[in-house]
């Protein structure tokens, strides 16, 4: 079955791309999801992003292109982001992580928020020797009020 609707984006890997990133969500959406279901997308996307900027592309130039996809099904969101980093396990990652991440923390939050506002996370690596972040976040079928 094919997506409802489909829009991808590229960025640089740089974390100012972010408003860039976020505003081309914004405009794709238009106010499709609820409200809530929104907010979460959009912090999922800005986490997914700049943990590609901040992590995959650490040693990388800032040129190197992060591709990113939104699908709007009738009942899920799903977002994908490419990167060209090293191969890494997502799941390994998360089991290794505390339970609890300390607030006052550096780093670690960003993979627990992910972990808990989407349905469903998978991070691969592609064909053409890149990963991608799948994050699949469902929309309620008694939707809070629309933005």
């Amino acid at each position: 079955m094919p997506a409802m609707q489909k829009s991808g984006f590229q960025a640089k890997t740089d974390l100012a791309e972010l408003v860039q990133v976020l505003t081309w969500f914004d405009n794709f959406i238009q106010s499709s999801l609820p409200e809530l279901t929104y907010m979460q997308c959009q912090t999922l996307l800005a986490e997914g992003f700049t943990n590609a900027v901040r992590h995959a592309h650490k040693h990388r130039a800032s040129d190197t292109p992060i591709d990113i996809e939104v699908q709007l099904w009738n009942q899920q969101v799903e977002i994908r982001i490419w990167d060209y980093g090293q191969p890494f396990d997502l799941i390994q990652k998360m089991k290794n992580m505390p339970t609890k991440i300390d607030p006052d923390s550096v780093g670690g939050r960003g993979l627990k928020l992910l972990e808990q506002m989407a349905e469903h996370l998978s991070y691969f690596r592609t064909e053409d020797d890149r990963n991608c972040l799948l994050i699949t976040k469902l929309i309620p079928s008694t939707p809070d009020l629309k933005i």
